[in-house]
C-alpha cells in the first residue's frame, strides 16, 4: 500500500513524507555519518537506543526491533508457541499482513466481523468463534484507534489463548491511559514509511512486558542463534538495521507532537464535514485517545468518488477495498460473500482523506470542497 507524493504544488498527497523528512534531515544526517564511520550497520548501539526509547514512550517492558511489521507479527506468534493445528482469531477488516503472519506459522486463520461504529474487531463475534483449538486472539488497532482489548481479555483467559496486538496503525494511541501495544501479551508494529512513526524503508518491532518472550523473539529473529554459529532453533533473518534506527529515533522525538497535529487536523475535518449530507464521519470511542493514522469517512459510490478526487489532485485512498476473506490468497479458508456483512458493507464505502502532521487548513478546505463537489 504505497503512498506517492504528488508532483505539483497544486496537488495534495494522501501522506506527505517529504515534509517529515525535511524536519529531521539534519539530525538524521549527523547520525548516519556516525553509522557509516563506525560501519555498525546491523544492531548495535543505534538499534538498542531506539528500542529502549520506544519502550519508554509506550510504557512497554521490552521492544525488539525487527525487519518489518509482518515479521513482527509472525515472530510474536511463534514466540508464544503458535503453530500448526492452532487457530488464531482476527478481524476480516484488516490489511492482509495480519492474516499472512498467522498463515506463515502454519496456524489457521479464523476471521470475525467488526462493529459497525468503529470497524474494530467485535468481541461478541470473537466469543462465538472460539473453539478448543483457539490459541490466540489478534485485535487490530485500526486507523489510529485502539481496539477494546479489555473486552477480549476474559475471552482469552477462558480458553487459554494469548492476545497478540497488531499495533501497526496506532503508535502513541491509548485506551484508558494505556498505550496500544501494551494491552495484551505481546504486540507487533510496523514502521513502514507511511505510518505515524515511519522509517526510511521497512522496519518493525515486537513489544511485550514478558522478558522471556522478548528473548525468544530475539532468538527467532537472528537465525535461532544467541551466539554466532550456535543455532538452538530454526529461526529467520529479521533484524532492524542501524540506518532505520537512527531515522526512527529522530522521528520518535517528534511523534507526540506530530500525533497532536493529526488530532487537530481530524477535528478540523470533523468541523468541515459535519453538516455534509452523504458523508459518514469517523467516531472516537470513549476511553480512546486516537492518533488518526488515517481519516476514514464512508460515502456511497466510493470508487467514483475516489477516482474523481484523484483526478482533481486530491490523494484520496482506500484502506481496505477487499476484505481478507474475499481475497484469492485466503479463498482456501472457505468463507463466502455475506459472511461478514459489516466488513463487506464498509469495504464498499470507506474512503481515506489526506491526513498528515504537516497538512494545512487551506489544504483541508480544498479537500473538503472537492469532496462536497464530487458528491
Amino acid at each position: 500500500m504505497s503512498n506517492k507524493t504528488m508532483s505539483t504544488h497544486s496537488q495534495i498527497p494522501l501522506v506527505d513524507l517529504r515534509a517529515q523528512q525535511q524536519e529531521v534531515q539534519q539530525q538524521v544526517n549527523e547520525s548516519l555519518a556516525q553509522i557509516f564511520e563506525n560501519t555498525a550497520f546491523i544492531g548495535g548501539a543505534a538499534v538498542a537506543d531506539f528500542e529502549q526509547s520506544y519502550a519508554r514512550f509506550l510504557g512497554a517492558g521490552e521492544c525488539v526491533g525487527v525487519g518489518n511489521g509482518t515479521d513482527a507479527l509472525e515472530l510474536a506468534l511463534r514466540a508464544t508457541g503458535i503453530g500448526p493445528g492452532d487457530e488464531v482469531i482476527l478481524p476480516a477488516n484488516t490489511f492482509i499482513a495480519t492474516a499472512e503472519a498467522v498463515s506463515l506459522t502454519g496456524a489457521t486463520v479464523v476471521l470475525v466481523d467488526v462493529d459497525s461504529e468503529y470497524l474494530l474487531i467485535d468481541p461478541l463475534a470473537v466469543a462465538e468463534a472460539v473453539t478448543e483449538k483457539t490459541k490466540a486472539i489478534m485485535p487490530v488497532h485500526l486507523y489510529g484507534q485502539t481496539a477494546f482489548v479489555e473486552e477480549l481479555t476474559p475471552i482469552a483467559s477462558a480458553c487459554g489463548a494469548v492476545i497478540i496486538e497488531d499495533a501497526a496503525q496506532a503508535q502513541g494511541a491509548t485506551r484508558h491511559g494505556r498505550s496500544a501495544g501494551t494491552l495484551g501479551d505481546i504486540a507487533g508494529t510496523s514502521f513502514y514509511p507511511g505510518k505515524n512513526l515511519g522509517a526510511a524503508g521497512d522496519a518493525g518491532a515486537v513489544l511485550t512486558g514478558d522478558a522471556q518472550l522478548a528473548q525468544q523473539v530475539r532468538l527467532l529473529s537472528a537465525h535461532g542463534s544467541r551466539t554466532k554459529y550456535v543455532h538452538e532453533v530454526v529461526g529467520r533473518n529479521s533484524r532492524m538495521d542501524a540506518v532505520q534506527a537512527v531515522v526512527l529515533s529522530a522521528k520518535l522525538e517528534r511523534l507526540a507532537g506530530w500525533n497532536e497535529l493529526r488530532r487537530q487536523a481530524a477535528a478540523r475535518y470533523n468541523e468541515l464535514l459535519t453538516e455534509v449530507p452523504g458523508v459518514t464521519l469517523p467516531q472516537q470511542a470513549m476511553g480512546n485517545h486516537d492518533v488518526w493514522h488515517l481519516y476514514v469517512v464512508q460515502v456511497e459510490e466510493r470508487d467514483r468518488v475516489v477516482a474523481e478526487l484523484n483526478a482533481a489532485g486530491i490523494g484520496a485512498g482506500i484502506h481496505y477495498p477487499y476484505p481478507v476473506h474475499l481475497t484469492q490468497a485466503f479463498a482456501h479458508l472457505g468463507y463466502k460473500e455475506g459472511d461478514f456483512p459489516v466488513t463487506e458493507h464498509a469495504a464498499a464505502r470507506i474512503l481515506s482523506l489526506p491526513l498528515y502532521p504537516h497538512i494545512t487548513e487551506e489544504q483541508q478546505r480544498r479537500v473538503t470542497d472537492a469532496l462536497i463537489s464530487v458528491l
